[in-house]
């Protein structure tokens, strides 16, 4: 359980920095392996010629000591390089199943989200049916279809008539009033501020009565 758990970790923690900064290691030890490379070729050998000649000497037409330092440091350098890979696979894993989790939690987080606003969304009293062209209702944002569910201080609890809302915007005039409506499943929120404007009343909208007793939510 202990082991399970220190995964969970290593997966939640790893990052994309993590995996980049392993392949820029990766980049540095080729870099290096090639360098020491170029050091076996300057001297005429390669990784596995030999240092001595025909009667057991040190071949006296290379620097030995160079030759087996940088061939000691390619061999260590390529252990390195296999360990490097290794863990650069095992993050990409690592990573790829954080974000998969993720994603999988994002989606059933936006679902649950989705059914508490359908459970508790309240019934529409209203029906907005035309918006005029530059008037407040319009300047506030409100849309032709947008299902009323809060006017100021009215709302699905208290609505009684569209004279409800009327007298609102009468004692309002100037002043912001908070409306909420239902707009595609989702409840939006906007202010609106009731006031004289170059078309007729304070608003520019009409709204449709609707029955509760026929709209359900």
């Amino acid at each position: 359980m202990k082991m399970t758990d220190e995964n969970n970790d290593k997966a939640s923690s790893i990052t994309l920095d993590d995996v980049q900064n392993l392949v820029k290691k990766k980049d540095e030890i080729e870099e290096q392996i090639k360098a020491y490379y170029n050091v076996l070729e300057d001297q005429g050998v390669g990784v596995q010629g030999p240092l001595v000649d025909v009667e057991g000497f040190p071949r006296a037409d290379v620097d030995v000591y160079v030759v087996r330092t940088a061939r000691h440091n390619i061999s260590c350098l390529q252990n390195d390089h296999k360990d490097i890979m290794v863990e650069i696979e095992e993050a990409l894993h690592r990573l790829h199943a954080r974000e998969k989790a993720k994603h999988r939690h994002d989606e059933v987080e936006a679902q649950a989200e989705f059914v508490e606003q359908e459970v508790t969304l309240p019934s529409p009293f209203a029906r907005v049916d035309a918006v005029t062209d530059g008037s407040p209702a319009w300047r506030a944002g409100l849309q032709v279809s947008d299902e009323i569910i809060e006017f100021g201080s009215v709302n699905t609890g208290n609505f009684q008539n569209l004279q409800n809302i009327a007298s609102v915007v009468q004692h309002s005039e100037g002043k912001s009033l908070s409306v909420a409506v239902i707009r595609n499943g989702q409840r939006t929120q906007m202010s609106l501020t009731p006031q004289r404007w170059s078309g007729r009343g304070l608003l520019g909208y009409f709204p449709i009565f609707l029955p509760l007793s026929t709209e359900s939510r």
